[in-house]
């Protein structure tokens, strides 16, 4: 899947398109990077509503890839090192979400699946 990136684009459209894809994990967009391993706080979440511009530090257009078997990890540094975009990955677990911290070496793929297994127990 690619997603097309620009300043005029809206995080609620990214945020829809990659979870066309991965109906188990969302993405959120911060005000800035979170420490390797770490969480972001959600003092520095950023509203959907904005524009990719408001909250980049890198202004190029293009495209990102994103594939099943990219893990966490490597997504979470494409956005920040080509877009100057500071997302986390979070993974659905029955009625919450949960920040992917501690398994950002997995695979999108794997998170995604572990996801819907956590929703269905609940």
């Amino acid at each position: 899947m690619q997603i097309e990136i620009n300043d005029h684009r809206k995080i609620y459209s990214i945020q829809e398109e990659f979870n066309k894809n991965f109906p188990w994990l969302k993405l959120e967009f911060f005000s800035k990077p979170h420490k390797v391993g770490g969480a972001s706080p959600k003092t520095q979440l950023v509203s959907p509503s904005k524009t990719l511009g408001e909250c980049r530090t890198l202004h190029d257009s293009g495209m990102i890839t994103i594939t099943p078997m990219m893990t966490v990890d490597e997504l979470e540094q494409a956005f920040r090192d080509v877009y100057g975009l500071s997302i986390q990955v979070f993974r659905k677990s029955g009625k919450s979400w949960l920040e992917t911290t501690i398994t950002d070496t997995w695979t999108l793929e794997k998170q995604n699946e572990q996801g819907r297994i956590l929703s269905k127990v609940s």
